[in-house]
């Protein structure tokens, strides 16, 4: 069983979204783990849509830890190292729970190198390994520049250098070729923006249970800041983009 605890904002429906799909993997047992706390950067009353998502919490009967780092922020003296302190703080609040694995599903906040250190920690980044770094409106604006074949996703260990940590899992898609090759033919950029962002999006919660359940089932593994496979060989990243690619080719043709 995967000792999962989970990070997370809460600040949209998409936050809600995410751990309702992990969670009815872990229902199903594809996901053989169980999420054993949510912690959040807000508290209760902060915002309408991170409220939603505690209940949404509390419905699942997972211990909600919170701690709001603005008031935090605001409450210290010396602002100097407050990232450092807050971290700290955090640690302090989920010790108990002694969790396997850290998931960052829209935790806004960069984790601090004392906090990733002491825990797996895994993040999606919206980009194809050794791809751009940045927001997801960055990342493909970026891929847009270069002229780019082809743009993906990946689940990646969180370390103190930002979107650079070694990639646990990945899945890629061509955007040279249909329905893609008509905008970058009439070089109308925001409808390629849009297409390219709708078929990124579609593979990022798919993404994320699909690596939940290699970790779970022992397909892969992370030892000492690598990922592993089943013969105890070092990787560079799972590749799930055949196993993605075939689920999605329905829905986005």
């Amino acid at each position: 069983m995967l000792n999962i605890g989970w990070f997370s904002t809460g600040r949209d429906k998409a936050a809600r979204q995410l751990l309702q799909a992990v969670q009815e993997c872990i229902s199903t047992g594809d996901i053989k783990g169980k999420i054993n706390f949510v912690f959040s950067n807000r508290e209760p009353g902060q915002s309408q849509e991170s409220d939603l998502f505690f209940d949404l919490v509390r419905s699942y009967n997972i211990p909600l830890v919170y701690f709001s780092h603005s008031k935090f922020k605001a409450s210290i003296e010396s602002r100097v190292n407050w990232r450092l302190k807050y971290d700290t703080e955090v640690t302090r609040r989920i010790e108990k729970f002694s969790p396997d694995l850290c998931v960052l599903a829209g935790y806004m906040l960069i984790i601090g190198k004392e906090l990733c250190q002491k825990y797996n920690m895994i993040n999606l980044h919206p980009a194809a390994p050794g791809g751009p770094v940045g927001s997801w409106q960055e990342v493909i604006w970026k891929l847009i520049k270069n002229k780019a074949e082809e743009a993906g996703a990946m689940i990646h260990l969180v370390t103190p250098e930002l979107d650079r940590g070694p990639v646990v899992s990945y899945c890629l898609f061509p955007i040279k070729h249909k329905p893609f090759d008509q905008y970058w033919q009439k070089e109308d950029q925001e409808m390629l923006f849009k297409l390219i962002r709708q078929h990124e999006l579609a593979r990022e919660f798919p993404l994320i249970t699909s690596t939940l359940k290699a970790l779970s089932q022992g397909k892969i593994s992370i030892q000492s800041g690598r990922i592993i496979d089943t013969q105890g060989n070092s990787i560079q990243g799972y590749n799930l983009t055949g196993e993605r690619n075939q689920a999605l080719k329905a829905n986005l043709t």
